[in-house]
C-alpha cells in the first residue's frame, strides 16, 4: 500500500497507507487497543509461531506503529523497522539485539551524553562493554576490534559535536571484519541515508525531527536487510543458534521466508515483548503527522541554521563556530560525502574564555528560543549542555564529545530567520 515512488516527499505522505478498508478513511487511525481477537486455536498457534505474521498483542505490534514502521523502513530504503518507546530504548535495544555479557562493540566518542552514559555505565553493569575510539581515524574502529565485537555505534550527525561521521570508511572496515555499523539517524532525516553508505542498522529518536511538534516520546531501529548474519555465525550466535526464549528459533533460519529480517524480526519478538519499552499507537499517530511535512521542515532548518551560522561566525563575541556549513578540510568532506540538501539544524558555538557565565547569561536572556532538552522542533531550542544534557559526564568525557564550558547548542526553528537572528543579538548583547 502506498507508493513505489523514491522521493522523501512522497515517501513521508503515502509509504504503507492508502485508506482504511472497512471505512475507506484516508487518515492512519489511532488502534487504541491492547489486544486481538484470533480467528481460531490455529490462527493464534500460527502467529505465535511465526508461521504467519499478524497482530497479537499491542506491546509487540500495532496497526497504527506498523504504518509508522513501514514509512520509516520506506524513508530510509530499509527492509522493516520496529517502533519503541524512545530514542534511548531504541539505542540500547538496536545493541542489545546481538550482544550479550562478555560482548563488547566500539562507539564513537562523538555522542549525545545520555548515550554516552548508557553505554559507558549502565551497559557496564549488564556486562557488555563499550570501547570509544574517535571517529577522526576511521581505523581506530578496527584496532579495538576482538572476536567478541559485535557491533559499531556512531552518530551521523553527531549531537552537539556537529562533525559528520566516515559512515562509508568506518562501514567497510567492519563488513571485511564482520561487523555491522549502527548509525544514529535522529539529526540527519531526510539529508542522510545511512544505508547507501554501507550502514547495517539505523536508528531513530522520533522525538526529535521525525516528530517535530515537541508533543510525543519515541524511537525506531531500521533493519537494512543488507548485511549477511549467517556469514558470520561465531560472531553472531543470538541469530545462528536456537533461541531458548522463543522455543528454539534460529532466527537467520526462522524468518526466511520473510526475507532478510531476521535481526529486526528478532528485536521485536524477543526483546520489545520482553523490555515491553513499546509505543503507544496514539504516539506513532503523531509521529505520522509530523513525517508529512518532515521533508519541508528540513528545509527550512538547513536553510535557518546555515543562516545562523554564518551570522555568528562574524560575532565579535562568539569564538567558535560549530556547523557543517563553516567548516573545511576533512570535517567539510565528510559532511558533503553523506548530506544531501543541507548541513543540518542545530549549531553550537563557543564563548571561549567567557566560558560557563557566559554561556548561561546568554541562554538566560533568550526570548525567543526555547530553554529546553531537546532538538529537533519547528519552534528554536537552545541549551548549554555543560550543565544539562551533559552534566553528568566527566570533564574529559564532555570534552571528547565535544562540550566545554562555553559551548551553547542551539536547534534553529523553522521561524523567520529575521526573528531567530534578533533573537540571536539581543541576547549576545547582553553577554
Amino acid at each position: 500500500m502506498g507508493t513505489d515512488s523514491k522521493n522523501p516527499e512522497t515517501i513521508a505522505l503515502h509509504a504503507g497507507w492508502r485508506s482504511d478498508e472497512s471505512t475507506t478513511a484516508v487518515a492512519v487511525p489511532i488502534y487504541q487497543t491492547t489486544s486481538y481477537q484470533f480467528d481460531s486455536t490455529e490462527h493464534a498457534a500460527n502467529l505465535f509461531g511465526l508461521a504467519e505474521m499478524g497482530n497479537i498483542y499491542t506491546r509487540i505490534m500495532n496497526p497504527t506503529n506498523d504504518v509508522l514502521e513501514q514509512r520509516i523502513a520506506a524513508l530510509e530504503g530499509g527492509v522493516a523497522a520496529l517502533s519503541v518507546a524512545s530514542g534511548q530504548s531504541a539505542s540500547a535495544m538496536a545493541v542489545q539485539n546481538i550482544t550479550r555479557a562478555g560482548d563488547n562493540f566500539v562507539a564513537s566518542t562523538d555522542l549525545y551524553g545520555g548515550t554516552w552514559n548508557l553505554f559507558a555505565n549502565t551497559m557496564k553493569d549488564m556486562g557488555i562493554e563499550c570501547r570509544f575510539v574517535d571517529p577522526a581515524d576511521p581505523q581506530a574502529f578496527a584496532n579495538a576490534t576482538d572476536d567478541r565485537t559485535r557491533c559499531y555505534y556512531a552518530e551521523t550527525l553527531p549531537n552537539p559535536k556537529l562533525k559528520v561521521f566516515p559512515i562509508k570508511e568506518v562501514a567497510e572496515i567492519g563488513r571485511k571484519l564482520g561487523v555491522p555499523l549502527i548509525m544514529d539517524n535522529t539529526a540527519a532525516p531526510i539529508l542522510c541515508r545511512p544505508f547507501d553508505h554501507g550502514a547495517a542498522i539505523v536508528m531513530y529518536s522520533t522525538t526529535k525531527y521525525i516528530g517535530g511538534h515537541g508533543t510525543s516520546i519515541g524511537g525506531m531501529i531500521v533493519d537494512g536487510g543488507n548485511f549477511d548474519w549467517e556469514a558470520h555465525k561465531e560472531r553472531f550466535p543470538m541469530l545462528n543458534e536456537p533461541d531458548p526464549s522463543y522455543h528454539g528459533a534460529v532466527w537467520t533460519e526462522a524468518v526466511k521466508p520473510m526475507g532478510p529480517v531476521a535481526y529486526i524480526i528478532k528485536a521485536r519478538v524477543t526483546l520489545l515483548r520482553d523490555m515491553g519499552a513499546a509505543m503507544s499507537p496514539f504516539n506513532a499517530f503523531q509521529f505520522i503527522q509530523g513525517m508529512e511535512t518532515l521533508p519541508l521542515r528540513i528545509r527550512a532548518h538547513c536553510e535557518n541554521a546555515t543562516a545562523v551560522a554564518a551570522y555568528l561566525s562574524k560575532h565579535d563575541k562568539v569564538a567558535h563556530v560549530i556547523h557543517p556549513s563553516v567548516m573545511e578540510g576533512e570535517d567539510r568532506r565528510r559532511a558533503d560525502a553523506v548530506m544531501s540538501g543541507g548541513y543540518g539544524g542545530l549549531v553550537g558555538f563557543d564563548f571561549g574564555d567567557g566560558g560557563k557565565a557566559a554561556g548561561q547569561k546568554f541562554i538566560d536572556s533568550l526570548k525567543l528560543f526555547y530553554h529546553v532538552a531537546n532538538i529537533g522542533d519547528a519552534r528554536s531550542l537552545a541549551i548549554h549542555p555543560a550543565t544539562t544534557t551533559h552534566s553528568q559526564l566527566s570533564a574529559e568525557e564532555q570534552l571528547q564529545t565535544g562540550v566545554t564550558d562555553g559551548y551553547v547548542r542551539l536547534s534553529v526553528g523553522i521561524e523567520h530567520i529575521d526573528d531567530i537572528i534578533a533573537d540571536l543579538d539581543q541576547a549576545l548583547a547582553a553577554v
